[in-house]
């Protein structure tokens, strides 16, 4: 039997080479086979139905990264901005963890240590960081809620040395006062109270903008339900809701660490610090889905 390439099948159906290797991973074109990682095609096989299913959502980078996940594709936007945005993330925090470490946890679920130790914490937050990339893609549609929100630390969280402190409450609001930066936050036993608020006041905005996402996380963060993971929750939340409401989803980085931080401490008296940052880490994402050739 004569085989053609995904290319050759590509042009002979008239779509994208990435559409024809999703037929053949979802076993819908008879015949196909790896040798390797290279799809061989029957010359004969013929085109499959498209399937008339209702898109996951009216956001097509959405969509995407929804379709990647679910396809567990690598070298797209979601194996890019799941290592980027836990890289980041945890960094921020003082993993030690590095940029290169992160990417071979989540492409082969191993570790590899050149010199010196490595904390377990830093390795068991990484990859659960990973599933917390996951529930926000999937849940991204959903309004965000205070369930939402402690399912994410519960899953940042668990199995770490932090877990089995039992005053740490994993998924749970903090028992204990904590500060941020030096400042003041929350008391425990209002946190409660005032996220019901915060959250409340957010999802009577119809429909959100990007400084609406912002100003939520510079409140979620003076606020600081938990005990500990409360940076990276709240930035997990923003990619969330840019997601849910058709806006280019951004990644803190190094390069804006400080600046991040200034715009939250100066955001009562200048609110574009804050946003300025952000939108400068939106516009790196945006060079990225250029590349990827991805409209938004």
């Amino acid at each position: 039997m004569e085989y053609l390439s995904v290319a050759e099948i590509a042009k002979k159906w008239n779509v994208s080479d990435r559409m024809v290797r999703n037929y053949c991973a979802q076993g819908r074109v008879p015949g196909a086979f790896l040798t390797g990682k290279t799809w061989n095609i029957p010359a004969n096989a013929v085109k499959p139905a498209r399937e008339n299913l209702k898109p996951f959502s009216n956001n097509k980078l959405l969509n995407i990264l929804k379709e990647q996940k679910d396809m567990k594709l690598s070298g797209g936007i979601y194996h890019k901005t799941q290592i980027e945005l836990t890289y980041n993330s945890n960094h921020i925090e003082g993993s030690t963890l590095t940029h290169e470490q992160t990417r071979f946890i989540f492409e082969t679920n191993t570790i590899g240590v050149e010199t010196g130790p490595v904390n377990v914490d830093d390795v068991v937050e990484t990859a659960n960081h990973f599933k917390c990339v996951d529930y926000i893609i999937d849940n991204a549609t959903k309004p965000l809620t205070e369930s939402m929100i402690k399912e994410l630390h519960f899953i940042l969280k668990n199995g770490t040395s932090d877990s089995r402190k039992e005053w740490f409450n994993v998924g749970e609001y903090k028992k204990l006062p904590n500060e941020v930066g030096g400042e003041e936050t929350c008391p425990p036993e209002n946190v409660k109270s005032e996220m019901k608020k915060l959250l409340t006041n957010y999802n009577l905005v119809e429909n959100k903008t990007f400084e609406d996402i912002i100003a939520f996380h510079k409140h979620f963060e003076k606020i600081h339900p938990f005990q500990d993971g409360n940076g990276r929750i709240g930035r997990l939340i923003m990619f969330k809701e840019c997601l849910a409401n058709n806006i280019v989803p951004f990644i803190i980085d190094e390069e804006h660490k400080l600046y991040y931080y200034r715009g939250l401490k100066e955001w009562d008296n200048e609110k574009g610090f804050l946003i300025d940052t952000c939108l400068s880490c939106q516009d790196k994402y945006k060079a990225w889905l250029d590349y990827f050739k991805i409209e938004y």
